[in-house]
């Protein structure tokens, strides 16, 4: 280039240093050139020769702004002495603007300005940016969106409630699966839904104490949410800041202008012991607003018409400024029909607002389940008394649906969408699905040594060690010795040990490592959350691992293990939901053996008559026991006596239990269960969304995907073990572009078997926030929005040029809209000649790929100015063939939306006349779905992408 080429008052670019924005030409001088970058605040002298520089040149039709700020759209460009003058509108009149007065911060966002500015990319950033928009296309518009990512088995009953649930407007649910059916992981599933859709932003978990490690552990593990603890000791630290700065500037606490703790995050995880406790806590979370809350053990809500505890009092408010609300508990009813009303009044309170109605209601249940029992079991049409309790129920309908070819299953499907809870209330059982182990329970019983003499009876002698000294009880408690052989006999299997207090766990492991040279781990609640990681690491490790798990009642929470099939009850607990959580480590969905249930119990004590209890009474140690607490609420008087020593009244107490458990359970089986399970889990639906997840995973694609992101991005990726790798922050990292990889690196694998067996390893999934966060990084920056290639093949002679163009529909609008589902990212691809020519079909672009070479940084510096009216000639060619293709697009998006949309506000409708339980909010929210979907679909237009400019040699 010449010194002609340079003028005073020119702007040009930096494309070795974008950053530092737009220049202008300050001095000339013999073969230098001296430019001044105001955004940066620096001057750089180049050598005219080879300077990386490119001469900026806005288009008619495109925006420029003012270093005032004002923003103009230009019209006309006049070249006055080497300065361009551009004739731009402002809105109202034709302004004369010299570049000279442009702004020196520069984004080119259109893909040929990126070009001529010298931003382009070598090919691989280009293939990256169209692999990035057709993944997208295809996982937004997928049904098994929102559920690809979570490190979990695909079970039916939870992928089936995670769907129906998640996709509903601000839901308001009870999910009551019985023990081991996993509640949590359901909730988990509708929240990472809600929030990866973008229907939920904020949200709340409330807990008791004893379970926020295992919620903070479980929403990070399995769908890689990052919750933020809200306690005391947040609080606290929040007051030590106020009083280490001014407190007229920074208010805590005192008046509406305090920091509210609650509202610095979007994720929090909080316990309902601390609200209760604090009323600071407790109108700030109020204050603090949310999408979702969940919240789990909702049992322990005390409410009656006559007396209402606090923790419901402080659940019932939030409940009212939460859009949506999960309520969690194993037992929706078997503490009593108002207990369960309670649960269901937090979630409508317009449509539960009478006990005594509620009852009237859930007589009809039994009547209800019995006919669709009937319905399943015969193919004959339904009897007389049968017709004419269903005609009772579904009026008119009942002609239209006996028509209909599966009869029978389109009556019980209007049956279950009409019923009184259907919508609101989700719970499976073991019994109907199925899949559980067998448990085996071995009691032992051994002699009671003198030292406890003094502590045999009442609740603290169920575990009797904590009134003596850690010494003692170690060498003369018999369980401690029965242990040592016991796990002898038992090597090499795995068993799991658990005891009421963490002492007494810590206390044993000790002993068993040092004294009786087994090789264990301890895991309980003093433990840090990492070195709990490592003990179950420990105890997982197959070859050299531990043997013996020693865990704590709340240390043996929130994780499971499935591959251990020995359990022992070190000592018993007082509620029968505390065994079955026990219990629950191992007798889960997924454990392939009978599981063996040690009882080690001291004879004549508190031991024995609680082991009678549970074993004779309840059956709790055989069978899963849905009923316990409710049981022990009914014969708590008699409980309280023998524990204390009342050994007389122990048969009466087994007796009275075991024939109020089996009232209880003659109860939820007749009453509501049947027709519920069936509305919980429709294998049909289920199976389809499996299949969807399955496939995503299946291909590979996401591997394939990333690795050559990763390539372009500077992340090294290392061979770890089959289908795992070693992902590390290389020389050339775009820390911006990968912003979950830590800077130790991280070890993932690609295959949900291995996440599932590896906890230690990161699950790579399209939904996991290092893919997304890639993906949104690419789109949303100008990587790959600008690439020059080479192409040589004989049927085009060299020099020739063609442009391979991407477009993607682009339609602003509120996420929680979800107007990808109907109107994906679309991708189109053009590719042309500078005549026009459209060359897609001839030449697509996976073999363009493996046709085109990169051109050297330099040589495509000095080819972009010598080429640039024959792109902009080909941009305008591909603008104009891209124009029809639009259309089409919005009327298949209409189409889909009203196809989806239309039918459900219909029959939402029809099913409000009948289920009160159709909230008049939930269809005015599908209604305004509707008509926002189709004004935004509307006003849809297609966006360049990006541009790969080829030219053949």
């Amino acid at each position: 280039m010449d010194t002609s080429d340079f003028v005073i008052g020119q702007r040009w670019v930096s494309h070795s240093d974008t950053a530092l924005g737009l220049g202008i030409v300050t001095d000339i001088s013999g073969r230098r050139v001296t430019l001044g970058f105001p955004a940066a605040d620096e001057e750089r002298t180049y050598a005219i020769d080879n300077a990386p520089l490119s001469r900026i040149v806005y288009q008619t039709g495109e925006q420029i702004e003012t270093f005032d700020g004002d923003a103009y759209i230009v019209r006309s460009v006049e070249d006055i002495g080497g300065v361009l003058m551009y004739h731009a509108d402002d809105g109202e009149a034709i302004q004369q603007i010299s570049e000279v007065k442009l702004s020196s911060s520069v984004n080119f966002s259109a893909p040929h300005q990126r070009l001529f500015a010298g931003q382009f990319d070598r090919n691989g950033a280009f293939r990256l940016r169209v692999a990035t928009l057709q993944h997208m296309d295809r996982l937004r518009a997928s049904p098994a969106q929102g559920l690809i990512g979570a490190r979990t088995q695909h079970l039916p009953h939870q992928i089936y409630i995670a769907h129906e649930v998640a996709k509903r407007h601000a839901p308001r649910v009870l999910l009551a699966d019985e023990v081991g059916l996993g509640k949590t992981i359901e909730a988990g599933l509708i929240l990472h839904y809600q929030l990866h859709t973008g229907r939920a932003r904020r949200a709340l978990i409330v807990v008791p104490d004893s379970l926020m490690h295992q919620w903070l552990v479980e929403m990070l593990r399995r769908f890689n949410l990052r919750f933020s603890i809200v306690d005391q000791g947040r609080y606290d630290a929040l007051k030590d800041e106020e009083d280490d700065v001014d407190a007229l500037v920074n208010h805590i606490f005192g008046d509406d202008d305090a920091i509210n703790p609650f509202e610095s995050e979007q994720l929090v995880l909080c316990s309902l012991d601390f609200l209760v406790s604090s009323a600071q806590a407790c109108k700030d979370v109020e204050a603090a607003g949310w999408d979702l809350m969940i919240v789990d053990e909702a049992h322990h809500l005390a409410w009656s018409p006559e007396a209402v505890s606090e923790e419901y009092q402080v659940v019932e408010r939030l409940s009212a400024v939460s859009r949506g609300l999960l309520l969690l508990t194993a037992t929706p009813e078997q503490v009593g029909v108002a207990s369960h009303f309670a649960r269901l009044r937090l979630l409508d309170p317009a449509r539960f607002h009478d006990l005594e109605s509620f009852r009237k209601e859930e007589a009809q249940y039994e009547a209800i389940n019995a006919v669709v029992r009937r319905l399943q079991d015969e193919n004959a049409s339904p009897s007389a008394d049968d017709r004419e309790a269903l005609e009772g129920w579904l009026g008119d309908d009942l002609e239209r649906l006996l028509a209909q070819e599966d009869a029978h299953q389109a009556v019980i499907d209007a049956l279950l969408d009409r019923h009184g809870t259907g919508r609101v209330l989700f719970r499976n059982t073991r019994a109907a699905i199925q899949g559980f182990p067998e448990r085996r329970p071995t009691p032992t019983p051994l002699p009671c040594p003198a030292m406890y003499d003094e502590n045999s009876w009442g609740v603290a002698a169920l575990a009797p060690e904590q009134s003596v000294a850690e010494e003692q009880w170690l060498a003369e408690d018999p369980r401690v010795s029965w242990l040592e052989k016991t796990l002898v006999s038992l090597r090499p299997s795995k068993v799991v040990v658990i005891c009421a207090r963490a002492e007494t766990a810590m206390a044993l492991e000790h002993h068993l490592q040092l004294r009786a040279g087994i090789r264990s781990t301890a895991f309980h609640e003093h433990l840090s959350l990492v070195e709990r990681d490592r003990a179950a690491a420990y105890f997982a490790d197959s070859e050299q691992g531990a043997q013996a798990l020693i865990c704590s009642e709340i240390g043996s929470e929130g994780r499971n293990f499935q591959f251990a099939h020995h359990l022992v009850l070190f000592d018993l607990p007082a509620n029968p939901d505390l065994l079955e959580q026990r219990i629950g480590r191992l007798d889960r969905i997924g454990q392939t053996d009978t599981i063996d249930i040690h009882i080690p119990y001291l004879e004549g004590t508190a031991q024995e008559a609680q082991y009678r209890w549970f074993h004779e009474g309840l059956n709790a140690f055989a069978e899963s026991c849905a009923v316990g607490v409710a049981v022990q609420e009914k014969v708590r008087p008699l409980w309280d006596t023998v524990i204390a020593g009342e050994l007389s009244a122990l048969d009466k107490l087994v007796s009275d239990t075991t024939s109020e458990a089996n009232v209880l359970r003659t109860l939820l089986q007749n009453g509501r269960d049947a027709l519920i399970e069936l509305n919980s889990c429709r294998p049909e639906v289920a199976d389809r969304l499996i299949a969807g997840i399955e496939e995503e995973e299946t291909s590979a694609q996401v591997r394939e995907y990333m690795i050559e992101a990763f390539d372009i991005l500077g992340v090294d990726v290392e061979d770890h073990s089959e289908e795992s790798d070693v992902l590390r922050p290389g020389e050339h990292y775009h820390a911006g572009h990968v912003a979950e990889l830590p800077e130790e690196g991280i070890t993932v694998t690609w295959s949900r078997q291995q996440a599932l067996e590896r906890e230690d390893l990161a699950f790579m999934s399209w939904e996991h926030p290092l893919v997304t966060g890639v993906m949104d990084s690419v789109t949303s920056s100008g990587l790959g929005k600008a690439a020059l290639a080479s192409l040589s093949v004989k049927a085009l002679p060299p020099g020739t040029l063609l442009l391979e163009a991407m477009f993607s529909v682009h339609c602003p609008a509120p996420d929680a809209l979800q107007l990808t589902r109907y109107l994906p990212v679309s991708p189109l691809r053009l590719l042309v000649d500078v005549n026009g020519k459209e060359l897609s079909a001839a030449l697509p672009h996976d073999r363009l790929n493996d046709l085109c070479s990169n051109i050297r940084r330099r040589t495509a510096q000095a080819i972009v100015p010598k080429i640039r009216s024959e792109v902009e000639t080909m941009v305008d060619h591909v603008e104009r063939l891209s124009e029809p293709h639009l259309e089409p697009m919005k009327a298949q998006a209409l189409e889909r939306v009203n196809a989806l949309l239309d039918p459900e506000i219909r029959r939402l409708e029809a099913l409000q006349k009948v289920n009160p339980a159709i909230r008049d909010e939930e269809i005015d929210y599908f209604r305004h779905q509707l008509s926002a979907a189709r004004d935004a679909i509307s006003h849809a237009s297609l966006a360049l992408e990006g541009i790969r400019v080829i030219v053949t040699a």
